[in-house]
């Protein structure tokens, strides 16, 4: 299949640029008609509720599939356009790595953003201290975790690039950190985070709520 599909887009979201950079790995970026779009889940946007209606992006507009969402999804649509197995393994245990690796990206992401509702976003009148130290445990496990047990090496993969792409949202929004807790990890995304696909999507902006 040829021709071009649009990226619903947002600068400053995790879930946004992991779709990107994969893009651009899979050699599909030059393909990407990326179209920015604020989207909170206070401050509506009926451009993208007219195409997901959860009102989110990333959202990829295709010809053969109509609107796709969420990022899982339209990564592994782009992995199969650009011939599948390229980020997401065909057979396991590569596969269940990338695709458990890709998960735990996603909940450190859904726990950052959890935490920011209850210590900035929020009003401070509304927020509720105990929920942010639950986020908080979860986004210091999950390091723990990739420290000690995650295998990291090897050929680049969705989770990978899911992982950069959250790790380097942490730092972006000043989220506790895990360098160091976590150096050897820390190591990784430094590395990673130096490739053309990380180089040429840099976070930016700020939510509107």
């Amino acid at each position: 299949m040829s021709g071009k599909l649009t990226l619903l887009y947002q600068s400053h979201s995790p879930y946004a640029r992991k779709v990107l950079v994969c893009a651009h790995e899979l050699g599909l970026a030059e393909r990407l008609d990326v179209v920015h779009h604020e989207t909170s889940p206070t401050n509506r946007n009926d451009a993208v509720f007219a195409r997901n209606p959860l009102g989110k992006v990333p959202v990829l507009l295709t010809p053969d599939a109509g609107a796709l969402f969420d990022s899982v999804v339209i990564c592994d649509y782009l992995d199969r356009l650009a011939g599948e197995g390229s980020l997401i393994p065909r057979e396991a245990p590569a596969r269940y790595e990338a695709l458990r690796l890709q998960a735990l990206a996603q909940g450190l992401c859904d726990a950052g953003i959890a935490l920011r509702w209850e210590t900035e976003r929020r009003p401070e009148a509304l927020r509720y201290p105990p929920l942010a130290e639950g986020q908080t445990t979860k986004l210091l496990e999950a390091y723990d975790y990739l420290e000690t047990q995650a295998d990291l090496d090897g050929p680049v993969t969705v989770g990978q690039i899911g992982l950069a792409t959250a790790l380097a949202w942490l730092s972006f929004r000043r989220l506790p950190d895990f360098r160091e807790r976590a150096p050897k990890l820390a190591r990784w995304y430094d590395r990673f985070n130096q490739r053309p696909s990380m180089r040429a999507t840099p976070y930016e902006g700020e939510t509107q709520d």
